[in-house]
């Protein structure tokens, strides 16, 4: 079984010993193990998509949006996925050792930067199954020992690809250790994770704000926040509308449970009586409850949009609902974002450079794009194979958290004799 019966401490006290392992593995092991994982989750499907049903029958799971059960639910072709995001990883070159500076000093040591492993990376995450797998597999590639912590509503899931990550390690005479699963508790057990001082390096919390703050009250160990994206899309005065209307009606409906979802649509007020009507009547068309401004109220020609809170503007709904406001300029679009949004993604809709080059500058987010949908930020995207979870902070990594994310560095410095006058 996957999941530990070992206390929080037992349990990263024996990630801390796999770790040390797990940091001078030649990349032929660790390459192994995932390849392991890979061929383990194709043959295991038949198990893992049972273990995933008893979630998703059971009553606690009957009470989430659709949004949610989507984020919950596995598919052959969701394993598939994971299995082909595991081997991606595992055709990545590997991290650890990776010289970032060579030079002789002036006193005449050799002096070296290589790049090492944290240690011990703890993630507590919600319901999203694949999480398991693609935390495994960056954590393992990297070098590193990681204790996982997910949520009830996919227990039997994680317990089901945990068992056989760590099946894969032992295949490849790795430590199993270096993949835990701790079992489901309480605000108690997820307090003791966060202060577990000397043996997790890092502790990395996906979900929402409620966790986030859960963590900040209690945690001793490093935290890097995984955080809410409450993203925009802005469609600027210039804009190809017919591109606007694509991309704005992908970023929320395409998969409205995730983080790099669209919250927020701003339109020009140049283009507004324009674009508003047929771009809104798609959104609403596929589902989306719209909230408005005013502005955008009037825009949308016989559309239904209800009237913002105040509160909308900053909530990441993960589900179909929508905010649409209109603004005047770059400018005040700018303002709109960096007020309300979390740092996560956003997008601009334009065919001026000079609004693009705006936009990018001025917008204080961990990824920005120029006529492309939010929905892409994600480190499978971005060629990393997969994520443990997109950092929104600015130290000590900052958008999707791949491998090298994971590593920190050492100097290593050699001599022949010198001393210290």
């Amino acid at each position: 079984m996957a999941v530990t019966t070992s206390t929080v401490a037992e349990s990263c006290a024996a990630a801390k010993r796999a770790a040390r392992e797990l940091a001078s593995a030649p990349t032929e092991a660790k390459d192994a193990a995932l390849a392991a994982t890979a061929r383990l989750l194709e043959e295991r499907a038949g198990e893992i998509l049972a273990a995933n049903a008893g979630d998703l029958a059971d009553d606690r799971a009957a009470r989430l949006s659709d949004a949610l059960r989507d984020r919950l639910s596995l598919t052959p072709a969701r394993i598939e996925a994971m299995a082909d995001g595991v081997r991606v990883v595992a055709a990545l070159a590997d991290p650890v050792g990776e010289e970032l500076e060579h030079r002789t000093l002036e006193s005449g040591l050799d002096l070296r930067k290589v790049r090492v492993p944290l240690g011990v990376v703890a993630v507590v995450y919600e319901a999203r199954p694949n999480v398991t797998i693609d935390c495994a597999a960056l954590t393992i590639k990297s070098g590193n020992a990681i204790v996982l912590r997910g949520s009830s509503y996919a227990e039997r899931s994680n317990a089901a690809l945990a068992a056989v990550v760590r099946e894969a390690l032992a295949e490849a005479g790795l430590p199993a250790d270096s993949v835990t699963l701790l079992p489901v508790g309480g605000r108690d057990e997820l307090g003791e994770l966060a202060t577990q001082e000397g043996l997790v390096d890092l502790l990395i919390p996906r979900g929402g704000e409620g966790l986030k703050e859960a963590i900040k009250a209690v945690a001793t160990v490093p935290v890097m926040y995984a955080a809410a994206g409450n993203c925009h899309v802005y469609v600027h005065a210039e804009a190809d509308l017919e591109m606007a209307r694509r991309i704005a009606v992908n970023a929320k409906t395409q998969r409205p449970g995730v983080c790099n979802a669209a919250e927020t649509l701003l339109i020009d007020a140049a283009v507004a009586e324009e674009f508003a009507p047929a771009a809104l009547a798609e959104l609403a068309a596929a589902g989306v409850e719209l909230v408005g401004d005013e502005r955008a109220r009037a825009a949308a020609d016989g559309v239904e949009v209800a009237a913002a809170s105040e509160e909308d503007w900053g909530t990441e709904f993960l589900s179909m609902k929508l905010a649409v406001a209109v603004v005047d300029s770059v400018e005040e679009a700018i303002e709109h974002v960096n007020a309300h949004g979390t740092g996560h993604s956003e997008a601009i809709v334009t065919g001026s450079a000079v609004a693009a080059e705006a936009f990018t500058t001025g917008v204080d987010a961990a990824a920005v794009y120029v006529n492309a949908s939010t929905r892409f930020t994600d480190g499978f995207e971005y060629g990393m194979g997969a994520e443990i979870g997109n950092s929104t902070q600015k130290l000590h990594a900052r958008g999707p958290i791949g491998m090298r994310e994971l590593t920190t560095f050492k100097y290593v410095v050699h001599g022949d004799g010198q001393v210290r006058g």
